[in-house]
């Protein structure tokens, strides 16, 4: 009887000391729970934003596509102009929408023959389109039309006749080239005016007689029909039209 104290006393630290222990180990598990919660989190996070990057990549294919297409609507309504035959001097891309001076490429209801006219049923009959959202940088810029650029392996060395998309992303220039088959560092417009608006093509400006040269050593795939070139600092996309 004389020892059940000590014995007590052994009970109550035992209890204790498994108390703490208990404690103990409920602690190590929250630290464990919350190591694991973090790095589901982090995978979680990894995870977006791979899927978001491939949206927008996905986003991007579909407006190269589009801007591809487009750009053969515009060939097919010259082969519709060429059928009509016009000469390669008097196609006309006068703008529908442009119907008040000053006239980008002329007034289109001034043509009492718009047969050579792009965008006009009894020519080339193709819509005038804007460039797809997202495609540009904030510089912009319709599509434009030029015959003062020589194109690599295209034709002859005179001018061609293009249809030019200026300002565009390198992103989208990446995008567009890679489809083409392309470098993956872009094509280069060394005289850098590919795309310049003082040489739309029109009634006495049509082909330049000493043409712009890309550089045809940055091409990888001949002929280079179309592609997007680096103009300095500036990116633009070409599909030639014409070839002369």
């Amino acid at each position: 009887m004389i020892l059940e104290p000590d014995k007590d006393r052994h009970n109550d630290q035992t209890t204790q000391k498994k108390r703490q222990n208990e404690r103990g180990n409920i602690l190590f598990m929250v630290l464990i729970a919350i190591v694991l919660i973090g790095t589901l989190t982090a995978v979680v996070s990894s995870t977006g934003d791979n899927q978001n990057a491939s949206i927008d990549n996905e986003t991007l294919a579909i407006r190269a596509s589009e801007v591809q297409r487009y750009a053969s609507e515009l060939e097919r309504g010259m082969r519709y102009i060429q059928q009509n035959g016009i000469s390669e001097e008097a196609f006309r891309f006068s703008i529908p929408t442009n119907t008040t001076a000053p006239y980008l490429y002329e007034e289109l209801a001034a043509d009492t023959d718009p047969s050579d006219q792009m965008f006009h049923p009894d020519g080339g009959a193709a819509n005038y389109r804007a460039a797809p959202e997202g495609v540009q940088t904030s510089a912009g810029g319709a599509w434009e039309f030029y015959g003062n650029t020589q194109v690599p392996q295209v034709g002859s060395d005179r001018a061609d006749l293009i249809a030019v998309l200026p300002n565009v992303t390198q992103k989208f220039c990446e995008k567009i080239n890679q489809l083409n088959d392309q470098t993956d560092t872009q094509p280069l417009d060394d005289g850098g005016n590919i795309h310049n608006t003082s040489n739309r093509f029109k009634a006495g400006s049509e082909y330049a007689s000493t043409p712009n040269e890309l550089d045809s050593t940055s091409f990888t795939k001949f002929p280079p029909l179309q592609a997007c070139v680096q103009s300095g600092t500036d990116y633009h996309f070409y599909h030639v039209l014409y070839a002369r």
